[in-house]
């Protein structure tokens, strides 16, 4: 098994929804933080959630507000992503949010 510790960072230039990070098939994921920072002086709002392989939409943030140049820590513990699950974002504001996630990947094959 290796680990992989990585990094998956957008800069959500658009209001569409935009996939943030996909667990591989042969693998499994704990994602440590997702950290979201609007750069404008507005605020805007961001929506996060899971999709699992069989399509299903599982809302985990819900329109939370992001204040103008302030940073937020969706996560308060560590979050568990099986195989093929998505984590997808939207922003209400086009040019306001980036977000940045931090994940350790467990592949399950031997290299």
């Amino acid at each position: 098994m290796a680990n992989i510790y990585k990094n998956e960072k957008k800069d959500l230039t658009t209001t569409d929804i935009t996939t943030l990070y996909t667990v591989p098939s042969n693998s499994r994921a704990i994602v440590k933080s997702i950290l979201v920072c609007d750069d404008s002086n507005n605020g805007s709002t961001i929506t996060l959630t899971l999709t699992d392989p069989s399509s299903n939409v599982f809302v985990l943030f819900d329109v939370k507000t992001i204040a103008g140049h302030a940073t937020e820590q969706l996560l308060t513990e560590p979050l568990i992503l099986q195989e093929s699950e998505i984590l997808k974002v939207t922003a209400a504001d086009a040019n306001r949010l980036h977000v940045v996630a931090s994940i350790l990947e467990i592949n399950r094959e031997d290299r």
